[in-house]
């Protein structure tokens, strides 16, 4: 696995643990982070190894999840390096 895909896998797999599986529903979490409910799904497979294809999450998107969740990018990278 190349250091680009260990990232978002990483990424995918702090925001599904922490967030995505606290929320009442994969459509919730969308909604409320400005996102499409298909980029949570996406995230979801990443994060449980079942995606076939690979994943390049914009930083856009980290960006409006941490917005939502009140933390800054460096603190999601300091908690996912942990």
């Amino acid at each position: 696995m190349d250091d680009e895909k260990e990232v978002i896998v990483a990424i995918c797999k702090y925001v599904y643990t922490n967030w995505i599986l606290k929320a009442k529903s994969q459509r919730e979490f969308a909604l409320k982070c400005d996102i499409e409910e298909s980029t949570v799904r996406r995230i979801k497979n990443i994060a449980l190894g079942t995606s076939k294809t690979d994943y390049n999450m914009s930083v856009k998107t980290i960006a409006k999840i941490c917005r939502r969740k009140d933390v800054t990018l460096g603190e999601l990278f300091q908690n996912i390096k942990k």
